[in-house]
């Protein structure tokens, strides 16, 4: 090849602001070839998807197509899924791309590189727990959340049938209390409220019993007392039943089965327990890490080999306390402004930099409701408690970030115009 190419596998919030910033950098310049590589044809940011679940965000709407965003941001996009690698010759599988009747798009392809990042990100970890597969939904992609939404509109409206005749009540169960099951149970009770005012459904927010379960000893474990307490208390004011230290051993068509023998009754089953990193890593000849995260040095450079990098919720990259760096968007974030400057410095000769994780807090957001979290303030990182429309404001501005580093200022600034527009002219729930 004339000139270097750098693949980047997973289009996630990491992955396209990498190819965005190469692409301007070196795409454009000619000074390298910056592929990226995605299984779907579109983006949206995964911290979004509770509310892509929900009907609040309408994906339509807000999901990026790859192939018009590389076209003007000096990079290339190919669909498709990676199979396996070849590291002795620098190339890469990919599986054919099926249409939805399972016909064959593309063939199984072969692209060389110079450089390799894998930014593939996580998917639930069901811990091989029986009927988890058969009878739950998951949240990992804009697909799923989708499938999730239709289900849920077909379950308020088959409870709605019932409704003259006796009180039914809809129930919901969630395993999983993390920023995922939490965020999801409140915008619950939020879309009820907005489909029972459209008239969709005639149930309320009293004949809906939302179960959110997690095997540790509070919601959020990882986030400090004082926001696990104050997130607790707005989710059980809505009516979400919380139950903690339980052990979830089997889930069926009708209810989720507990280590101490409870049997919660479900009409809709949501699986947010736990992540792991896709099996296809297993399959690399990659040394992998605890939850089969490929294994990097702090320069994000695969332990094996210098010239396949990994990050995000797929990397395992160790820090000065002898910790890893956690599976969040922040850092996937902070890692891809790193693998954007250590890309650079590899290309020109100069030595790579490590890198070093800093904790700028969490956000909650709680739909409508409330918005709860914590800020990493000044050189000490004391936290700064949020709450309200302040924790609010700074949630929406995470996405807003994301949307800066993707679309650059002027055209993020009209996409906020264009979103203001919609909240007069559109319905605040998908409804179809």
């Amino acid at each position: 090849m004339s000139k270097p190419r750098i693949v980047v596998v997973g289009g996630g919030a990491g992955g396209l602001e990498l190819v965005t910033r190469l692409g301007r950098r070196l795409g454009r310049r000619g000074r390298a070839e910056i592929v990226l590589v995605d299984r779907s044809p579109t983006h949206i940011w995964k911290p979004l998807l509770h509310e892509v679940a929900t009907g609040a965000l309408d994906s339509g709407l807000d999901e990026i197509a790859y192939a018009s965003h590389a076209r003007g941001n000096g990079y290339r996009f190919q669909r498709g899924t990676l199979r396996g690698l070849d590291r002795q010759q620098r190339r890469l599988q990919l599986a054919a791309v099926l249409d939805n009747e399972g016909e064959e798009i593309l063939p199984p392809r072969e692209l060389a590189y110079d450089r390799l990042v894998l930014s593939l990100g996580s998917v639930s970890n069901d811990f091989g727990t029986p009927g988890v597969a058969e009878y739950c939904h998951l949240i990992d992609s804009p697909e799923q959340a989708e499938a999730f939404r239709r289900d849920m509109l077909a379950t308020f409206l088959r409870y709605s049938a019932t409704v003259q005749h006796q009180a039914p009540q809809l129930r919901v169960g969630i395993v999983g209390g993390g920023a995922t099951g939490v965020e999801l149970a409140a915008q619950l009770y939020d879309a009820l409220l907005m489909l029972h005012s459209y008239g969709v459904t005639e149930l309320d927010r009293h004949q809906l019993d939302v179960h959110l379960i997690e095997a540790a000893e509070d919601v959020l474990p990882a986030l400090p007392e004082r926001v696990r307490q104050a997130v607790r208390e707005e989710l059980e004011g809505l009516g979400v039943q919380v139950h903690t230290a339980t052990k979830v051993t089997e889930i069926d068509a009708d209810a989720i089965h507990t280590a101490d023998g409870r049997h919660i009754a479900t009409d809709l089953n949501v699986w947010a327990a736990g992540i792991k990193a896709p099996d296809i890593l297993a399959e690399l000849d990659l040394t992998l890490a605890k939850g089969q995260r490929i294994a990097v040095h702090e320069t994000l450079q695969s332990v094996d080999d210098p010239n396949v990098f990994a990050f995000g919720d797929c990397a395992s990259c160790p820090q000065a306390d002898g910790g890893t760096v956690p599976p969040r968007a922040q850092a996937a974030h902070q890692q891809a402004s790193l693998l954007y400057r250590n890309l650079l410095a590899q290309l020109d000769g100069r030595p790579l930099k490590p890198f070093v994780y800093r904790d700028r807090g969490s956000l909650i957001s709680l739909a409508h409701f409330d918005a709860i979290g914590t800020l990493m303030r000044g050189a000490s990182a004391r936290r700064l408690f949020v709450e309200g429309h302040l924790a609010k404001f700074f949630y929406a501005s995470l996405y807003r970030l994301h949307q800066r580093a993707i679309h650059g200022n002027l055209k993020t600034a009209v996409i906020v115009l264009v979103d203001g527009l919609n909240r007069f002219i559109r319905p605040r729930l998908k409804l179809h």
